[in-house]
């Protein structure tokens, strides 16, 4: 293992890199050296040397391989967000768009983001590959990472009570979620949490690199009671069923109360937009509609939860201190659009009683 001060003076995003690979290694630092501000301060061969250094070296990102000895990406992953809860950034030929149990088993495990390594080595593709680092790197520096717990037998949360939402003489007919950084991991929580007879369809938008939604899809339907599957054009949503657009594709519901997958333009540089999506179930179902914005960088779903609460409907906002990237429900919390603001463990029970309540109404 090595330790090093800097890549270059000035530096302020401290990096450190484990790959049992020193071509690789010297490769990635050759990347990162066209950014001044990145300092490459150490690099690991496998998992045990990085646990041995994070105190040492203090990085503010964790740039990992995934197959490794002695200890891999997944398990290295999985220690540091005991340990040492830091942004982490895997970077892998195992974790190309056809490889989605290892991707989303990595960001089950805490990883922030992915970046596959071109399947003929980072030489292959290097200026796109260090573009597509770099910036991937200057976005997780300014991540709060939330530290987990080990599992302990026997614990549990205390759930919501269904009396916090004073359900309305209008009973919800579709719930509405948006979610970017950390998405993956808080879509798991919230809709393992569901019934399989939940009495709600829910439309789901998570920001996403192209080519990787399938995989995001077919991970969680192995995750959840409920369905979840890629929403069809001009099918009508059912109960118990979570829908995702199609690969870079807007989803929306049209007057008719059925699907719409546009590949109209990037709304505010998202495609799928969590606004779009939010909006539609404001025109559609009015006060009927419930939206949830979830953990994410920018302000992606504010406005169209507003578009919700105006309506009339319920919405719920993740709260700072349980969301990865406190961007998107804050900009909806500014707005007013947020009626209840609530942390990750509890937004799954919360939905659970929003759907109990439709047969009480």
């Amino acid at each position: 293992m090595n330790a090093s001060s800097a890549n270059g003076a000035g530096g302020d995003i401290r990096v450190l890199l484990v790959d049992d690979s020193p071509i690789a290694i010297e490769l990635i630092r050759r990347m990162l050296a066209t950014a001044p501000e990145i300092q490459v301060v150490g690099s690991a061969g496998n998992g045990v040397e990085a646990l041995a250094l994070i105190s040492q070296v203090r990085p503010d990102v964790i740039c990992t391989d995934l197959h490794m000895p002695k200890m891999d990406g997944l398990e290295l992953t999985r220690e540091v967000m005991v340990r040492h809860p830091l942004p982490i950034l895997v970077l892998s030929i195992s974790v190309q768009a056809d490889q989605e149990h290892n991707i989303f088993q990595m960001l089950e495990a805490g990883a922030l983001d992915i970046l596959a390594k071109p399947r003929g080595g980072l030489e292959s593709d290097f200026g796109v590959t260090a573009h597509d680092l770099i910036t991937k790197i200057r976005i997780l520096s300014g991540v709060k990472v939330i530290g987990r717990r080990r599992a302990v037998v026997g614990t549990a949360t205390t759930p919501i009570l269904p009396s916090l939402f004073s359900l309305s003489a209008i009973p919800p007919r579709i719930v509405g979620i948006g979610a970017s950084t950390g998405g993956p991991q808080a879509l798991e929580q919230i809709l393992g949490q569901l019934p399989a007879d939940y009495p709600l369809p829910l439309l789901c938008v998570q920001h996403i690199v192209e080519g990787f939604m399938q995989g995001l899809v077919a991970w969680l339907a192995g995750c959840c009671r409920i369905r979840v599957c890629t929403a069809d054009e001009g099918a009508q949503p059912l109960a118990g069923t979570a829908y995702f657009p199609p690969d870079n594709r807007h989803l929306e519901i049209d007057d008719g109360g059925v699907f719409r997958c546009s590949s109209a333009l990037p709304l505010a540089g998202h495609r799928p937009s969590v606004d779009i999506a939010f909006s539609s179930l404001a025109r559609r179902h009015g006060a009927a509609a419930a939206g949830v914005l979830l953990t994410g960088m920018g302000q992606d779903g504010a406005l169209g939860m507003l578009d919700i609460a105006r309506a009339g409907g319920l919405t719920i906002a993740q709260d700072e201190a349980s969301s990865v990237v406190f961007g998107m429900p804050k900009r909806a919390i500014e707005l007013g659009a947020a009626r209840h603001v609530l942390p990750l463990d509890q937004i799954g029970p919360a939905l659970r009683a929003l759907g109990a309540g439709v047969g009480r109404l």
